[in-house]
């Protein structure tokens, strides 16, 4: 009976501790409000339903979606599969990027009927600057936010006053998604970024890279020049939006990415704890 009994305990243990260890992340968005997701670029050597197993098997609670895996042409139809896929694991979409928009008005339509079909708040977004005036009317009609994205140094979104500049007499719902790591590559913190796009800021790419300068290499976070902590704790003090895009993005390793996802989800869980926002 004693045998048993001890069984029965290391056995309701182990569960236990299991359970818990599975919900690091559920815990950390009730505690800060926002949500861990993956930016799906990261999982690119895998086919969509492999990807989006691995997501949720990481811990993830959402996805951003890109491209190469959910064409902004997609039916119907095949949108409604994605949709039922990523709820059934568990998850849900927080955005759909990087899009270019361009003058053709037409063209620009499409993807935010695209989105609106998706169920999304956000479209990651490339607009080119005579894109600007046709994105203005699309954001008003859908309530759908437009954030854009840098890439770095040549980028014409090169830093954040450029993010600024170019939205600054436009709807408040074009704002910026701050791919962290490349603003690192532009030789800017990620708590500077934060500070400066504060009420137009709908996205975050979770991302890290070991060098200030152009040429460099991405590292699990916390492992380079990203304050992980200080980013919760910034994204808390400028208001971010709860249904905003939290996700990660991880360029390195694409054909055997997982076990440094894993790397970083845990640096991420941790700095949601400790920021206690």
């Amino acid at each position: 009976m004693i045998q048993n009994n001890r069984r029965q305990f290391l056995s309701a243990s182990s569960a236990l501790f299991a359970s818990a260890a599975l919900s690091d992340t559920v815990r950390a968005a009730e505690v800060s409000g926002y949500q861990l997701g993956i930016q799906l670029y990261s999982l690119r050597g895998f086919d969509v339903t492999t990807a989006l197993n691995h997501a949720a098997k990481l811990g993830f609670q959402q996805v951003e979606f890109y491209g190469g895996m959910l064409a902004t042409s997609s039916s119907k139809e095949d949108v409604q599969a994605i949709q039922k896929q990523v709820a059934d694991l568990g998850m849900s979409i927080s955005a759909h990027g990087v899009n270019r928009f361009t003058k053709d008005a037409k063209a620009n339509r499409q993807i935010f009927e695209f989105a609106k079909l998706l169920g999304i708040p956000t479209l990651t977004a490339d607009p080119d600057p005579d894109a600007f005036e046709s994105l203005n009317g699309l954001v008003k009609e859908f309530d759908i936010r437009v954030a854009i994205h840098n890439h770095g140094p040549r980028h014409r979104y090169n830093k954040a006053v450029d993010v600024l500049t170019a939205i600054d007499k436009y709807d408040e719902r074009i704002g910026a998604c701050a791919d962290l790591g490349h603003y690192i590559r532009s030789g800017q913190g990620a708590t500077e970024v934060i500070r400066l796009l504060k009420g137009r800021l709908y996205g975050i790419h979770l991302k890290d890279f070991a060098e200030m300068k152009d040429k460099t290499h991405g590292v699990i976070l916390g492992k380079g020049h990203l304050d992980v902590e200080g980013v919760f704790r910034g994204l808390q003090a400028v208001g971010f939006p709860s249904n905003g895009a939290i996700s990660l993005e991880y360029e390195e390793n694409p054909k055997d990415p997982i076990e440094d996802i894993r790397q970083c989800v845990k640096v991420a869980r941790r700095a949601m704890k400790a920021a206690k926002v």
